[in-house]
């Protein structure tokens, strides 16, 4: 069965990409038309930021459809989708690498954040934590993704800790989901759209003990098919030494790079939820996150 649906994904990687975003985006809608939790809770997400356009779900819903369906073409074709991925904004990653410092990547869950690590292997090689497939039907799959020459993969435990900081102390880059809702013990709850949410300290950590550079960056899906853009925000350095300042800095960027595009952020994610042990957030008021 596993191999099976990486024979299907191969099959849909070989689809034009407007054909897979539009596929995609009808699927996405489709998908929101019906109740339930996911409904409410991209409703409720994306009010909390300000968008309140009716108009404004629907239209984010479609582009996570469009996210899903370039996954094969991203993960399987990666020669084809990088000759459609482009950047204005080179000169923040030249600069950065000058320094000789190393850089860290935070990439939140905006556009299409599987093209960006992809795109970076240009710059160097890049070490990118991610977490194991809850699914083993999945596993043959994310490992054909990881194929990819000059990115290295490691799992969000500490070994990979480790392996960041080592690919951090050789000057090259690393690169991390911000706005992944850490474990107990991890993360600090500080606001993000005007709601505490319970934030990594991981980045923050790294960034202070290694002066490394810190660029927040994510892949823009363009209009008809045409490919992505990768945007870039260095966030300045030093970091504060407060972890809860630091989270918060982080955050403030991400809102800043997520309103350049806000419908290809990923609303529907449980952003507020609160991980099991953790400390409650601290407003009591705090409405309670759909799930």
């Amino acid at each position: 069965m596993p191999y099976m649906l990486l024979f299907l994904f191969r099959l849909l990687a070989l689809v034009p990409l407007p054909v897979l975003h539009a596929v995609g985006r009808l699927a996405g809608r489709a998908i929101y038309a019906l109740p339930g939790k996911y409904r409410e809770r991209l409703q409720a997400n994306a009010r909390q930021a300000g968008y309140t356009d009716p108009a404004f779900p629907g239209q984010a819903a479609a582009q996570a459809g469009a996210m899903i369906m370039e996954l094969p073409k991203v993960w399987l074709r990666n020669t084809e989708s990088l000759a459609k991925t482009f950047s204005d904004d080179d000169a923040v990653v030249e600069q950065a690498l000058a320094e000789g410092k190393g850089i860290l990547y935070l990439t939140p869950h905006l556009g299409c954040f599987e093209i960006t690590a992809r795109y970076l292997t240009r710059h160097g090689p890049i070490t990118v934590m991610y977490r194991p497939p809850r699914k083993a039907i999945l596993a043959p799959v994310i490992e054909s993704a990881r194929s990819t020459s000059g990115l290295n993969a490691v799992p969000a435990t500490l070994q990979g800790v480790r392996e960041f900081v080592r690919a951090l102390k050789r000057g090259e880059a690393v690169g991390m989901l911000p706005d992944q809702v850490p474990a107990q013990g991890d993360g600090v709850w500080v606001p993000f759209f005007g709601r505490h949410a319970f934030t990594m300290t991981l980045a923050g950590k790294l960034a202070a003990q290694t002066g490394v550079a810190v660029i927040m960056t994510a892949g823009e899906r363009l209009p008809r098919g045409k490919g992505w853009r990768i945007h870039y925000i260095r966030i300045p350095g030093p970091l504060p030494a407060d972890p809860a300042a630091q989270a918060l800095l982080i955050n403030q960027t991400m809102e800043t790079l997520i309103r350049r595009f806000p419908t290809q952020y990923l609303w529907s994610y449980k952003r507020y939820k609160q991980p099991a042990g953790a400390p409650p957030p601290p407003a009591a008021a705090t409405p309670p996150d759909p799930s």
